[in-house]
């Protein structure tokens, strides 16, 4: 990885992205697993589509992850003002506006686009974020994107002692950011309909709206023409009504359907190799409670 950043770095933008392609496309061509998962995936989510177009989706899938990993490692590399220069933002003053009040800022988003460069920018533009993020089982890979992560000052929340390095965040009137695509197990998954199959998905972004009252934002990061890329923060998603089951399942749906609005617009730029759909029949358990009490080293969910 160190190797393939230090050429991404010295080359020009045309090659990086065309290099990034090609990347991406040979996972395509030989990496049987994924491209069956992610080709299962689509045809449950677009079943009326022809397999024909399914597989260019999946193709393109697979392209663009490649290019969102050889392009990170240029980017990460640039001066703040070029990267600026790179980018344009939509929606931004939303984020000023849920900062005016004082709490702190929820931003949620997926897989999808150039997510990790939109958290770059944002540091840039907005302040400085706290990536709610696991580990990589590699952990000099691991290290490597923190570093990515932290080049603009943003910090990174790892699970364990997250609930407090949050809390002292959204204190700090300072934004969170957490993904809301991933299977995750245990007694804080609520289950909710996402491209109308259940899916398993944390219920941590409505425990911290509840707890904190901090305004919950979409983001999406999208490619656009000359090379550049749009960062698009959303309207907020209104808070859960209460901490009933309920009121947390109806918000983390609210939340998932928007997720899913822009995967529909763009199904090529989400992460459909990820076995996101498991144990389709199964009901959803009760919540046992967002979060135990704050003497107790709580643990969030969130993806990588």
């Amino acid at each position: 990885m160190l190797a393939v950043a230090a050429i991404a770095r010295l080359l020009p933008w045309a090659l990086v992205r065309a290099g990034g392609r090609l990347f991406g496309l040979a996972f395509y061509a030989f990496d049987a697993t994924h491209r069956r998962v992610t080709l299962e995936n689509l045809e449950a989510a677009f079943p009326l589509r022809t397999p024909a177009e399914r597989r260019a989706i999946a193709r393109g899938v697979f392209a663009h992850f490649g290019r969102v990993v050889v392009e990170l490692l240029k980017f990460s590399a640039l001066p703040p003002g070029e990267m600026m220069r790179m980018v344009e933002f939509e929606g931004e003053e939303r984020v000023r506006q849920a900062l005016a009040r004082g709490r702190g800022v929820l931003l949620f988003t997926g897989h999808f686009g150039y997510w990790e460069m939109d958290g770059i920018v944002h540091a840039i533009e907005l302040g400085p974020i706290g990536v709610l993020a696991r580990p990589l089982d590699n952990p000099h890979l691991s290290a490597f994107l923190e570093r990515v992560r932290q080049c603009t000052g943003n910090t990174v929340i790892y699970r364990r002692g997250a609930l407090r390095r949050v809390m002292r965040t959204l204190e700090a009137n300072q934004a969170v950011a957490i993904l809301i695509d991933q299977h995750i197990l245990g007694p804080d998954a609520v289950y909710v309909d996402f491209f109308d199959r259940p899916a398993a998905t944390t219920s941590a972004l409505a425990a911290l709206a509840l707890r904190t009252g901090a305004p919950v934002i979409p983001v999406f990061s999208i490619p656009i023409a000359g090379g550049r890329y749009r960062m698009i923060y959303e309207h907020p998603v209104e808070p859960p009504r209460s901490d009933s089951p309920e009121a947390i399942r109806e918000f983390t749906q609210r939340c998932t359907d928007v997720l899913e609005m822009y995967v529909r617009r763009h199904p090529e730029l989400w992460l459909w190799m990820h076995r996101r759909w498991r144990d389709e029949g199964r009901a959803a358990e009760p919540l046992r409670g967002m979060f135990p009490p704050a003497a107790r080293d709580a643990e969030i969910d969130a993806g990588t």
